[in-house]
């Protein structure tokens, strides 16, 4: 259970992604992106693949999210360090963990509301079909899981350095590393100088092979296990990096 100051900035948190534009703009160049990737007449559209599912969007989601999900949490810590109010922030009763707990569940949060945005997409399947429910309801958890563990990523790097732009581009670099790892060619190039029990290892690691696994319909312990293990490694980088800043 959270502590009354740590649901007060929760809603501080996520209600400050609707005081400014910003937020809506996020909101409105995801929502148009994804809708542009999943209907475009290209060859991995909706309407070339001609079934009713939504396929094509959770084939695009990963790369959507590479740079939405930097794009939100560069601001996290950066925005609080640069202008000082981390200090203000941290005099409040709440501790350092949760702190960190309640900014990344609100961000987190924001990104539900975003994903919630593409329900009508849903409708618009089951008009034109007779689509899995069930597939498409474990596609957007593994969407929501992926949205969080890549957060808690970029929380890391908010939280790592004052500039904006570098966290977004430290979170863009990572996030593309741990999406990408499972790819054969990254694998065959780490093969080629690397023992195989560390290119399974880094395997291991991709967020697209989980997430392609649950979207696929494979709801496994093992996969929640991944985003829960790399949700909290994450965030327990993330306190302790605010736990130094605090202390210098």
């Amino acid at each position: 259970m959270m502590s009354k100051a740590t649901k007060h900035l929760f809603f501080k948190e996520f209600s400050s992604y609707f005081k400014t534009p910003l937020g809506y703009v996020f909101l409105v160049i995801f929502l148009f992106g994804i809708g542009y990737l999943t209907f475009e007449p290209g060859r991995g559209s909706f309407f070339y693949m001609r079934e009713a599912s939504m396929a094509s969007f959770f084939r695009y989601i990963p790369w959507m999210f590479l740079f939405l999900i930097p794009a939100v949490s560069m601001r996290l810590w950066s925005e609080e360090r640069k202008s000082g109010t981390i200090e203000l922030l941290l005099t409040m009763p709440v501790t350092v963990k949760e702190a960190v707990i309640a900014k990344f569940l609100a961000s987190w949060a924001f990104l539900g509301v975003a994903l919630a945005g593409t329900l009508p997409m849903i409708i618009t399947v089951i008009y034109l079909g007779n689509p899995d429910l069930g597939v498409i309801v474990l596609g957007y958890i593994a969407s929501f899981l992926m949205a969080g563990a890549l957060l808690a990523v970029g929380g890391f790097f908010s939280a790592l350095t004052k500039n904006q732009v570098i966290s977004f581009i430290l979170t863009v670099c990572t996030s593309f590393l741990l999406i990408m790892a499972g790819s054969p060619p990254i694998l065959e190039f780490i093969s080629a100088f690397s023992p195989r029990y560390f290119v399974d290892l880094f395997e291991a690691l991709s967020v697209l092979n989980h997430f392609e696994a649950i979207e696929r319909g494979v709801f496994s312990l093992s996969n929640l296990w991944f985003f829960g293990v790399m949700i909290t490694c994450w965030l327990y980088g993330n306190i302790i990096l605010v736990n130094e800043n605090k202390a210098n």
